[in-house]
């Protein structure tokens, strides 16, 4: 009994067909692999190429622009110090400018260069583009609305870089905030107040921007004097403290015109005003403005103009007392006639009806 349930249960022989099955199979396998494996060699060929050529461009833009941005800085500092370099570049400006514009231009290559080969990578594999180029393009809607105000403040920020709007060491008036601009981003920028804050501008935000440091300034100046002042006298006086201003250090660089005299500007009973101006550097004409009234009042005195206000008029010698200062002023019962001193005279007593 317990042979035959040994012999039961030990296992039966293979077929010998399955071996026959296994070979078949298995050189279908060869033969498959034999047919296909040319393209997948071509395809793995292709997708390492096009990698390698995507690397390697990608290297050479970013190092291309990385020494344009350099040689840019270099011609920068080159004239840095000199008598042209303090009219016409500002180093740090010029600096910060080229790195965004290098920034920019280098994030815009890679993202087109690596973007290209991934979608020639994914066609290499046969795979349908058409539902993936769609899907990224309502994905790229979507994430447009949600954060329209980024790229706003971007673009603004690109357009006001290559454009050269503003820097920094500018005076700008954003209309937000006005200040020094101290730092120039992609998104935001910098401005130092005129008590020492610091205003933090999204560059989508400003409409329209006033910059007070490109260009030319003009420093005006005026001088009120009485009216009874002798206005060649006074045009001389003030002509000679520009001419002598125009010919000391700093302020013959400072100044880029001559200082005019435009004449009166402003004509009243007790003063008149002479109107003086001139053209200056760029974001100098608040200290040309205070050294030209430290000049003429100083040739003023010289001449003996006297200015409106330089005197109190206590100490001015030449007007008289005035006799009615110490008297009061009149009142309406001095006269005895006056409706006011008749309602204040007593009542007489009444007279006796008896007599």
């Amino acid at each position: 009994m317990s042979l035959s349930v040994l012999l039961a249960a030990s296992p039966s022989p293979e077929p010998v067909g399955s071996l026959g099955e296994a070979a078949e199979q298995a050189g279908n396998a060869a033969g498959w692999v034999e047919e296909n494996w040319s393209t997948w060699l071509s395809t793995g060929l292709r997708i390492l190429l096009i990698i390698a050529v995507a690397i390697t461009l990608r290297y050479l833009i970013r190092r291309a622009l990385t020494n344009l941005i350099d040689r840019m800085n270099r011609s920068a500092q080159a004239v840095e110090g000199t008598a042209l370099g303090g009219l016409l570049v500002n180093a740090e400006r010029r600096r910060q400018r080229s790195e965004a514009i290098g920034s920019v231009l280098r994030s815009v290559a890679s993202f087109l260069i690596m973007g290209t080969a991934a979608l020639m990578v994914l066609g290499a594999f046969k795979i349908n583009l058409a539902p993936l180029l769609a899907s990224a393009g309502v994905a790229g809607v979507a994430l447009g609305f949600g954060a329209r105000n980024l790229v706003t403040d971007f673009l603004s920020g690109v357009f006001m870089i290559l454009e050269d709007q503003y820097g920094v060491g500018d005076t700008v008036d954003a209309g937000v905030a006005s200040g020094e601009v101290i730092e120039v981003g992609l998104r935001v920028t910098k401005l130092r107040g005129d008590n020492g804050e610091i205003w933090y501008v999204r560059n989508g935000e400003v409409k329209r921007i006033g910059n007070l440091s490109q260009g030319w300034s003009t420093a005006g100046v005026d001088v009120t004097v009485r009216p009874t002042e002798d206005l060649e006298q006074v045009r001389k006086a003030i002509t000679a403290a520009a001419d002598a201003m125009t010919k000391e250090e700093p302020w013959s660089e400072r100044l880029w015109g001559p200082v005019e005299v435009l004449g009166l500007d402003a004509v009243l009973l007790d003063s008149m005003t002479v109107r003086v101006t001139a053209k200056t550097m760029p974001g100098k004409s608040i200290g040309v403005e205070r050294e030209l009234r430290w000049r003429i009042k100083q040739a003023l005195d010289e001449a003996g103009i006297r200015m409106i206000g330089a005197i109190p008029h206590g100490l001015d010698g030449e007007s008289a007392a005035d006799p009615t200062a110490a008297m009061a002023a009149p009142s309406a019962y001095a006269s005895a006639t006056s409706p006011q001193s008749l309602a204040t005279t007593p009542i007489p007593p009444p007279t006796n009806l008896n007599k």
